[in-house]
């Protein structure tokens, strides 16, 4: 990578960026675990505030394309069908997808959220190309966003598993 000097590799991304994007974990782990060891009536308010942080964080990532598309407005229509129309259109879909997760069964619909966000990591590894200027700087963010997606959606995925078969 053009990043390294002498060998090392100079991370392009921010501290607070890692930093404040690593933080983000902090609440599916912790309520992931109170899911499991807090007692009742704890334990059933954790699943209702892992859901919905998950519904939260899945419709920030889908933001994430209407913030990076929003320099594209006011200007001509680029022929990129990505640019022009189905990045508006992927941005707004996990959020209606959380939305309705919010509204079932809470153990699916943390296995809905948490298949959203590895939906969304392998759709989005792709649709980085057209928002990052610096190929560093993408696969640093990649890097970083599929860790975070991946250990989310393991949280989500445990918190169901143990609402469905230790809780009962």
């Amino acid at each position: 990578m053009s990043s390294e000097s002498s060998g090392i590799f100079v991370n392009p991304l921010p501290p607070v960026v890692r930093y404040l994007a690593y933080a983000g974990l902090i609440p599916f782990i912790g309520l992931a675990l109170m899911v499991q060891l807090a007692p009742t009536p704890m334990n059933y308010l954790s699943a209702e505030s892992i859901a919905s942080y998950g519904a939260i964080i899945v419709a920030f990532m889908g933001a994430l394309h209407w913030g990076a598309n929003l320099q594209t407005l006011g200007k001509p229509a680029s022929g990129d069908r990505w640019i022009d129309r189905n990045a508006w259109i992927w941005g707004i879909t996990p959020a209606l997808i959380a939305w309705v997760a919010l509204h079932i069964y809470i153990p699916v619909s943390l296995i809905i959220l948490a298949a959203t966000l590895v939906i969304q990591r392998n759709i989005d590894k792709d649709t980085y190309t057209y928002y990052f200027t610096n190929d560093d700087a993408r696969s640093a963010f990649l890097t970083m966003r599929t860790r975070l997606s991946y250990i989310a959606a393991a949280c989500l995925t445990w918190a169901a598993l143990v609402i469905l078969f230790v809780q009962n």
